[in-house]
């Protein structure tokens, strides 16, 4: 689902800093409008070096390999729109000072700039960008002002309003939809999971967040104590196999999941059997959304399943490793809506108006209304009137009620735990 990152849903409220758990403790700093590199600033100015002083030794080896590695041959600037802004990582890296810290906020950490990186050198520019944001949120001097909206989504995905750990008895293996998916299809959700149920009798359901926008934005502490938490309760209740249906989530679970084993539930569809519907005919393309860069067997996967219902796929000029961003990776439209819209710009023009198939809820949400794009489950269940362009995704504020009412339906058919 897009989320609004500009204003929380009408009729909830954003507590200040130091109250709400989003916010981190420290000074407020207020955010022009558009421009990143700007977006931390102090509200008095002082005559002081933009010199940031000693960083964290994981942010300062970053740092001097970007610096002291990148050849600046413009292969990752070709692509990107935010280093076009900024210059290479190289030169980033290098004059890296005070207001570089609001600058990272602007990147989609969506990795192309790494897949596209000569395999000689090895750059992980999106790996950088990061680690500038965390020390950004150490230092306090991060302001999530403009990231309310995306805030208030996770904050409500993880509340006791929304969350639901359904685990029979005997339970070692859960279906966990995301936030999107859930929200945006919740007929999709309960026809997997009654479709799953057939060869995984004992399975249960965990409808939850996995945090990964505080992560994006470098949330490292509150991230790692809301994720801790929940696997945490899934390793405690015997839980060892997660079915993730969200490829954000998949690789959430697959770099901070220790101990559970973490399997696209498209992977587990192709090992068994595709809902029963009818095949058809027909031209597509397929977009793989960041989260799946590197998953190579989860690209193949999607592209087996397409050819099982008999489509057709044309590639795109950016598939696979590397695939274009959708436009909300990173939270970067947040601050700097001009970069996010030229992803999704980019990427409608490279479709051609053929339909793209994609199997991340919050991609479909963002690149429908650019393009024609159909979700992957969509097209499991109801081929036909998914490619006529029938089958469209719940939006805000109607997700929040369809992800109430999908707790309560599997409140009724599952033991809560």
């Amino acid at each position: 689902m897009q989320a609004d990152c500009r204003s929380p849903d009408p009729g909830f409220r954003i507590l200040p800093a130091g109250k709400n758990p989003y916010h981190d403790s420290g000074p407020s700093f207020p955010v022009p409008r558009n421009r990143s590199d700007k977006m931390m600033t102090r509200k008095k100015k002082k005559k002081k070096s933009a010199d940031p002083g000693p960083v964290h030794p994981a942010l300062q080896q970053l740092l001097h390999d970007h610096s002291a590695s990148c050849v600046h041959c413009g292969l990752c600037v070709r692509e990107c729109a935010f280093l076009q802004e900024h210059g290479s990582p190289g030169t980033i890296a290098a004059s890296f000072d005070q207001r570089t810290f609001g600058t990272s906020f602007g990147c989609s950490l969506c990795g192309l700039c790494t897949a596209v990186c000569p395999t000689n050198i090895g750059l992980d520019p999106a790996a950088l960008f990061l680690a500038i944001r965390r020390e950004a949120v150490a230092r306090g001097l991060a302001d999530f002002s403009r990231h309310r909206g995306i805030l208030f989504y996770e904050l409500a995905g993880g509340s006791p309003l929304l969350t639901f750990h359904g685990l029979p008895r005997d339970c070692d293996t859960v279906f966990f939809p995301g936030c999107a998916l859930p929200g945006t299809r919740p007929t999709r959700v309960r026809q997997l999971f009654d479709h799953l149920r057939q060869t995984i009798p004992r399975l249960g359901m965990v409808l939850d967040c996995c945090s990964k926008p505080s992560h994006d934005l470098g949330r490292e502490r509150y991230f790692q104590t809301m994720f801790r938490k929940l696997t945490g309760s899934l390793l405690e209740r015997g839980v060892k196999n997660v079915l993730v249906a969200c490829p954000n989530c998949h690789r959430i679970f697959s770099e901070y999941g220790q101990g559970l084993q973490v399997t696209s539930v498209y992977e587990y569809l192709d090992m068994t059997a595709l809902p029963k519907t009818p095949d058809i005919a027909a031209e597509i393309t397929i977009h793989d959304p960041c989260g799946t860069r590197l998953r190579t067997d989860i690209h193949q996967v999607i592209r087996r399943l397409a050819g099982k219902k008999s489509l057709q796929v044309q590639e795109m000029a950016h598939h696979g490793k590397r695939t274009l961003c959708c436009g909300e990776g990173g939270s970067a439209g947040c601050v700097c809506p001009e970069f996010a819209s030229k992803w999704g710009e980019r990427r409608s023009r490279e479709a051609k108006g053929m339909v793209m198939l994609t199997y991340c809820a919050g991609c479909t949400g963002f690149l429908n209304p650019l393009t024609p794009t159909a979700h992957i489950l969509d097209l499991l269940f109801e081929p036909e009137q998914t490619l006529a362009g029938q089958v469209q995704g719940a939006r805000t504020p109607w997700t929040y009620l369809n992800r109430w009412r999908l707790k309560r339906f599997f409140q009724k058919i599952l033991r809560k735990a």
